[in-house]
């Protein structure tokens, strides 16, 4: 059985649909504390002035010493309309624009009040869009309390895993030799982003998913391979 794990990610980037793509089952790293200035609760969208960064703004009285779970959106700051606003005007030029706009409306008018609530419920939306179906769980839904390189290894040893794949930076905490000696391969991904019709000049890697899904619907040539 193959597992992934991630952190919650606000319009994710293709890279993080990879790692799900190529699992049985994902789990989704709520349980971990909110890091500042990651990608948990801000993308990238592409204007015409380039890369533009969409943050969805946090409380940050106490988001220091709580879990992700725990961490409360600001909503005092009506970021969801300026979102949509910045969606709109960067993309209503875009082939899929009149068939997606509408659902981001839908999408964004649910009443979300914790970060990774709102991440997770996303996160189930892209997927339909994207026509994946995968095995999702919330990591603070699991018996599982440790911490780096120990949580990677509960949690697979949880789903009874003997393949975990983790992104790059795994190779700089994870205990290979315990993975290895419990069964468990570990793969880290080695992402080739895709090329794909962008608007507003040469194309730019690496943006929120809206890009890619509002660009084109070659959804399934992007994931074909995924897992072999």
């Amino acid at each position: 059985m193959i597992l992934s794990i991630h952190q919650p990610a606000y319009l994710p980037w293709l890279g993080y649909f990879d790692k799900l793509a190529r699992s049985d089952v994902f789990v989704f790293l709520d349980n971990v504390q909110f890091e500042k200035n990651s990608f948990t609760n801000r993308n990238r969208i592409k204007t015409t002035q380039g890369a533009l960064m969409l943050t969805a703004p946090v409380r940050s009285k106490g988001h220091t010493a709580s879990t992700l779970r725990e961490t409360a959106l600001d909503n005092n700051q009506r970021w969801k309309a300026r979102h949509l606003k910045s969606m709109f005007l960067n993309y209503r030029s875009a082939p899929r624009f009149d068939a997606c706009y509408p659902k981001l409306e839908a999408l964004y008018a649910a009443e979300d009040t914790l970060l990774a609530d709102m991440c997770f419920r996303q996160l189930q939306f892209w997927l339909g869009e994207l026509g994946m179906e995968k095995k999702l769980v919330r990591a603070s839904s699991l018996p599982v309390a440790s911490k780096k390189s120990d949580l990677v290894f509960d949690i697979c040893r949880h789903f009874e895993a003997d393949r975990y794949i983790s992104g790059a930076l795994g190779r700089g905490y994870l205990d290979e030799g315990k993975f290895t000696n419990a069964g468990i391969r570990i793969e880290y991904q080695d992402y080739r982003h895709p090329v794909y019709p962008q608007l507003h000049g040469d194309f730019l890697p690496c943006m929120g998913i809206v890009d890619f899904w509002m660009n084109t619907d070659r959804f399934e040539s992007i994931w074909k391979g995924a897992g072999q």
